[in-house]
Parts: structure tokens; C-alpha cells; sequence
């Protein structure tokens, strides 16, 4: 048994660390915590999303990526795209339904159904 827990996702940014941060406070209903600047940037809740500014960002697509779940999943991307999300793709496969988007900054994100 392990005693490690998910305590941060940190994603690494070239823009407004804040302004990501929003992005996904807007589509979590979370609050960016105060003190966040142009280089750092955390949410409320848990498990914390962190958002630092780097100068250049590890090219390729990232590995890590956040999931997340909706009993309502065309409504969930609306919502995402809304807040300037961009729609990648539609998937079913292994019996699981989920989109695929991309936040501002072009990180990979999926909405799957519950």
C-alpha cells in the first residue's frame, strides 16, 4: 500500500500564468487564490492546479493531461469552448465516450461522460 497522494498538477505556461488559471477556474468553478501573478497561479480545491510560467515549454504533446467528467458531455465542451477552449475531437472507444480539447495555451484536456 502507498501512502502518496495527488497533491498538485502543475502545468507549464509561456503566457499569463493568472490568465490560464482563470480559464480553468471559469470551467471548474473554482477560484484562482489570491496572490496569483503573470508567473504563478494556483486554484482552490484539491487537488491543486498550479500554473507557472517557464520560458520555453517541452515540445511534442504533453503526457500528463487532466480528465474530467459531466453527465452532459456536449454541454461541458460548449461551456469549454466558451471560455476559450478549442474542440479536437469526438471519441468512443473501450466502451468510454469523451472529448478531446485544448486549453489557450494549446494543453490537452478530456471531458468524458460520468
Amino acid at each position: 500500500m502507498s501512502d502518496l497522494q495527488v497533491a498538485n498538477i502543475t502545468t507549464d505556461c509561456t503566457g499569463n500564468a493568472t490568465e490560464l488559471a482563470q480559464f480553468y477556474a471559469g470551467l471548474l468553478g473554482r477560484a484562482v487564490n489570491p496572490g496569483a501573478s503573470e508567473y504563478f497561479a494556483a486554484l482552490s480545491g484539491s487537488p491543486t492546479l498550479m500554473f507557472i510560467r517557464v520560458p520555453d515549454r517541452t515540445p511534442g504533446k504533453n503526457s500528463v493531461h487532466i480528465d474530467l467528467h459531466t453527465d452532459d458531455i456536449p454541454a461541458a465542451v460548449e461551456r469549454a469552448v466558451s471560455l476559450g477552449a478549442k474542440h479536437v475531437g469526438d471519441f468512443d472507444e473501450y466502451g468510454a465516450r469523451w472529448a478531446t480539447l485544448t486549453d489557450p495555451e494549446g494543453n490537452l484536456f478530456d471531458i468524458g461522460a460520468s
